[in-house]
């Protein structure tokens, strides 16, 4: 299995002249550096791959031992295709995946850990939060139906943190490269759920903090939270 971190944004909501993955927090660490150190308590670092493009050397030159994968059109394309530079590289693999601006307990991966292991496709999800500027989700006979930030009557929150199984991938390689430029990453699911009949699970983490950092009230929250 292979793990990816996207962190090509320009993160312009936040404000930062930097990129938003670098963005320090409380507890003295930034948000890169507890993601990877969280995801480096259960698995392998080697195998962590980061999607890099808005003033790229900053990260690389703070977390030399990560791999790194380039989107040289960071500043006019969204999730979608960012994942997508990294999934080529990884078209037979399982692929855990994360968006760079999510803080989050690492026992969080505990929950995930049985779902890796048996190869099952799943989104985690918060199902005691439905705001509406988030990514929310429907389910249809227990997998996951709907999956976008217009989702009506949403059971819960995607947070960031998403797996696809090695006999998945390719099917869902194939629906993001339909993707428009500026879709999420989602809309590729939502895709290979409508077209190919992919099962993809929800995996509730509502026990655990975990919270994607856009704006300054969730920085806030998050430092609060530490």
């Amino acid at each position: 299995m292979k793990i990816i971190i996207l962190a090509a944004g320009i993160g312009s909501r936040l404000g930062n002249p930097f990129p938003k993955p670098l963005t320090p927090l409380k507890n003295g660490k930034s948000i890169m550096q507890m993601q990877t150190e969280n995801i480096a308590s259960k698995f392998n670092i080697d195998d962590i791959n980061v999607v890099v493009g808005f003033k790229k050397d900053l990260i690389m030159e703070r977390f030399p031992e990560l791999t790194y994968v380039y989107n040289p059109f960071f500043d006019r394309t969204n999730t979608s295709k960012s994942l997508l530079q990294a999934l080529k590289k990884h078209r037979n693999e399982a692929v855990l995946w994360f968006n760079g601006d999510v803080v989050f307990d690492e026992n969080l991966l505990n929950i995930l850990l049985p779902h890796i292991k048996n190869n099952t496709s799943f989104v985690a999800v918060n199902t005691s939060k439905v705001a509406e500027e988030e990514v929310k989700y429907t389910l249809k006979n227990g997998y996951i139906d709907e999956l976008s930030k217009t989702v009506e009557n949403g059971l819960g929150e995607a947070v960031g943190i998403n797996f696809i199984s090695s006999t998945d991938i390719k099917k869902f390689i194939t629906r993001l490269e339909e993707c428009d430029d500026n879709d999420y990453f989602e809309r590729g699911l939502e895709l290979a759920i409508e077209k190919d009949g992919i099962q993809v699970t929800a995996v509730d983490i509502s026990a655990f903090n975990c919270m994607e950092i856009d704006f300054l009230e969730d920085l806030e929250n998050v430092n609060n939270l530490l």
